[in-house]
């Protein structure tokens, strides 16, 4: 019985449990707890490092009142890229190829920041919905388009995180299939395929970082609009 590619991306159960809680906790584990030394070991030095230059560089634009999202979307970054890293190892499954994960996280973020405008700020959160200038007969087209745009937001955070994921995965499997298949027929042909499957490989290693960090851009860009 041949499976569909589709099936690696079905979120696996255990006697009816849905192991989708297990794969999104296992990354905790996986960070080191900073102590209270004066000298640390070096893998809390680098994780350490990576956060202060991460948060640095994503809150250096954005008002002080926003400073206060630090915590959640650095957490959010190391959740994510976590996710994504670990799904590329064999036999795991990877959370964010669910567009219910991704929605479930697109969509509060987004509302949050939205709703800290209108309480905040309303007359420049209004304000983003009509650009300064807008001819008179085109006030309410553009009041309509702006308003639509404005709700595809998280719809675009969640589409793009796991239409991402799912094309590189179902792409390594793709190529991984063909280089097994030629292996007895074309040996010289599958060790190239297996050589692009390398590259593709690594490609999708900077996928599934850098995916990570724009989801948590946008939604930063989307607080600092109304902060």
């Amino acid at each position: 019985m041949i499976l569909s590619f589709f099936d690696q991306f079905m979120s696996p159960t255990l006697l009816g449990i849905p192991l989708i809680a297990v794969a999104m906790l296992i990354p905790w584990l996986l960070f080191p707890t900073p102590t209270n030394r004066w000298v640390n070991n070096r893998l809390i030095t680098l994780q350490s490092w990576f956060i202060n230059n991460f948060a640095k560089q994503i809150f250096t634009p954005i008002n002080k009142p926003g400073h206060k999202w630090a915590l959640i979307l650095v957490s959010l970054m190391l959740l994510l890229m976590s996710l994504n890293l670990l799904g590329l190892l064999p036999y795991t499954f990877t959370p964010t190829t669910q567009l219910s994960l991704n929605m479930g996280l697109a969509v509060p973020l987004w509302l949050a920041t939205v709703l800290i405008g209108l309480r905040n700020q309303p007359t420049a959160a209004l304000g983003h919905l009509l650009p300064e200038g807008t001819p008179t007969p085109l006030i309410p087209v553009l009041i309509i388009i702006e308003t639509i745009s404005l709700f595809i937001r998280p719809l675009a955070l969640g589409v793009r995180l796991t239409a991402n994921l799912t094309a590189g995965h179902l792409l390594i499997q793709l190529i991984a299939t063909a280089a097994f298949v030629l292996l007895p027929i074309m040996p010289t042909v599958s060790i190239l395929t297996s050589i692009v499957l390398f590259l593709l490989t690594l490609l999708e290693v900077a996928v599934a970082m850098i995916q990570a960090y724009v989801f948590v851009l946008l939604l930063s860009l989307y607080l600092q609009e109304n902060v």
